[in-house]
């Protein structure tokens, strides 16, 4: 396994994760789309640079698929980025897909599989793994039942895991990873702590509830050698503070790390 971060491109973002013996940074492009796309030249220098490659490139959030089917002009988006990161030798490309309430659930499963049926063609193209997040935002494509559903039939489809999601979803994780860390492709180390029953803070991953041992036990046991990258999440740890929790998590996962 390799250690990394979610980052962006700025040139501190490659001193700070190279200054912490980090592995790869992750871009999750969101609603910076095009701000990726216009600087891949720049992202492939300070890769190089800097020796940090890119360990995946993310869109969460958007709108894939409508009631009158797929949602073209974001297919043609996802196409490019999944390009951009071939180009930047990054081999793992994130996405999601909404839930239209107009339709039913096989209905939204159907339009989910052909949706991405065009991105793992692209994928294969270019030679990039497509994963789907298990974040709710934006995205149903994040339960047992949709994984039994979309990835049981797509094969070669992959999955971005982060324990809390399903942590606050009232899941089990552990479960989740045994049952289907064989398609992990790149996994979040994101800190959950529920409090009363109710979602308190998102702490570096360490400093939470998470049993980030049982966790890995899991991954090596499934034979998982991709990325744990690290996402600073909380709304407490900032400043000083939030820098001290990200090299408080390095320590606590090189510990962790066979």
């Amino acid at each position: 396994m390799k250690l990394g971060r979610i980052a962006w491109f700025e040139e501190k973002d490659f001193q700070s994760a190279r200054e912490r013996g980090m592995e790869f940074i992750e871009l999750d492009v969101n609603d910076r789309a095009q701000e990726f796309l216009d600087n891949v030249d720049v992202i492939e220098s300070r890769s190089r640079q800097y020796q940090m490659p890119i360990g995946a490139v993310g869109r969460w959030g958007s709108d894939r698929i409508g009631k009158d089917g797929i949602c073209q002009e974001e297919l043609a988006l996802e196409y490019r980025l999944i390009d951009a990161a071939a180009r930047l030798g990054c081999g793992v490309y994130i996405t999601g897909c909404n839930y239209v309430e107009e339709l039913s659930y096989y209905e939204n499963c159907t339009l989910a599989i052909s949706y991405f049926e065009k991105l793992l063609a692209r994928g294969r193209e270019a030679g990039v793994k497509i994963a789907t997040y298990n974040c709710r935002w934006n995205n149903f494509v994040c339960t047992p039942m949709a994984f039994t559903l979309i990835h049981g039939y797509l094969k070669d489809l992959y999955i971005k895991y982060d324990p809390s999601h399903c942590i606050y979803d009232g899941g089990d994780y552990l479960q989740e990873a045994r049952d289907w860390g064989n398609r992990f492709a790149h996994v979040h180390l994101k800190g959950s702590l529920v409090i009363g029953g109710e979602r308190y803070d998102d702490p570096p991953a360490g400093l939470d509830q998470t049993d980030w041992g049982a966790f890995l036990a899991v991954l090596y046991a499934k034979g998982y050698e991709g990325g744990l990258s690290i996402e600073p999440h909380s709304a407490n740890w900032h400043g000083e503070l939030g820098e001290r929790g990200i090299d408080y998590t390095v320590r606590y996962f090189r510990e962790l790390m066979l």
